[in-house]
């Protein structure tokens, strides 16, 4: 497994990136469609795509926290 620390490390920074990338596009086009500048959808539909990319944001989120958890298992279990 401690090969694999840095593909860890990687992943868990890409991941995050990608997190914080769907929460910045969702609220844009949540927020517009809110606002009333997409003409074509209801302003309601806003909420649901907040609500989608948001719980995009933390899924993601979750599985960097979970990769840098077990970084720090691993480099505990190296110490011992």
């Amino acid at each position: 497994m401690r090969e694999h620390l840095g593909f860890l490390r990687v992943s868990s920074v890409v991941v995050k990136t990608a997190a914080w990338i769907f929460l910045f596009l969702g609220l844009i086009v949540g927020i517009s469609i809110l606002a009333g500048l997409v003409p074509s959808n209801p302003r309601w539909t806003g909420l649901i795509i907040l609500a989608i990319y948001a719980f995009f944001f933390f899924f993601f989120f979750l599985i960097a926290k979970i990769a840098d958890l077990l970084i720090k298992i691993i480099n505990e279990i190296k110490k011992e």
